[in-house]
């Protein structure tokens, strides 16, 4: 089945509503063992859309990487984080859209809407918006936070593996793959796993016991 790419018919849409500064918004790393969740917002001069855009697990690592340095050079791009800490303090939805809510305080220009990727609208936002299921597959907006948020986090994610060799971060991002769960166990808990995942949760548990 051919998939459609993305467009700007929900920005389109935005601006018919009389909104002019709209934002898309995505984070990454929900689902992995260890490191922050992080999330940018982009705001996409329709008149010079980054050329080969498009949902960000669609296209190659190459592209990604380039496209992470052109999108700033064509656009707004806003980045917010949630640390591990803030991640087991609040739980990991919450954390995602405090990551959200700094990307989005973090534009260079406020946007006054927000296409929010997800069904869940995160809380006190600075501007009005609308959730998007499979945002990335839909808007343009969204699939360039998308890539942002990505390459970014998997930037941060390279920089921790060379600090804790073993887990194979800058190949798996953190995420629960049998290498991760190899390193897990010869080489414990990093103080960047985050402890209130099940898996990490109970290898500390069963440690104490």
């Amino acid at each position: 089945m051919t998939r459609t790419p993305p467009d700007l018919a929900f920005e389109d849409a935005a601006r018919a509503h009389g909104y002019a500064r709209i934002a898309g918004v995505d984070e990454v790393g929900r689902g992995p063992l260890a490191g922050p969740v992080m999330a940018c917002a982009v705001i996409l001069d329709p008149a010079a859309i980054p050329p080969g855009l498009a949902d960000s697990k669609t296209i190659s690592a190459m592209r990604r990487d380039a496209l992470f340095t052109l999108i700033p050079q064509m656009a707004l791009v806003g980045y917010g984080q949630a640390s591990v800490d803030e991640i087991e303090a609040l739980n990991i939805l919450a954390a995602s859209h405090l990551a959200m809510q700094r990307a989005l305080a973090d534009l260079p220009v406020a946007a006054d809407f927000a296409l929010i990727d997800g069904n869940r609208m995160p809380p006190a936002l600075p501007c009005a918006g609308r959730t998007i299921v499979r945002g990335d597959t839909l808007s343009l907006s969204i699939a360039a936070a998308s890539i942002m948020a990505k390459v970014w986090r998997d930037n941060v994610m390279v920089g921790l593996a060379q600090q804790h060799p073993g887990y194979g971060w800058d190949r798996n991002a953190g995420y629960p793959t049998p290498e991760h769960h190899a390193g897990l166990k010869c080489h414990g808990v990093s103080p960047h796993h985050r402890r209130t995942f099940a898996p990490i949760h109970k290898m500390l548990w069963q440690e104490k016991t």
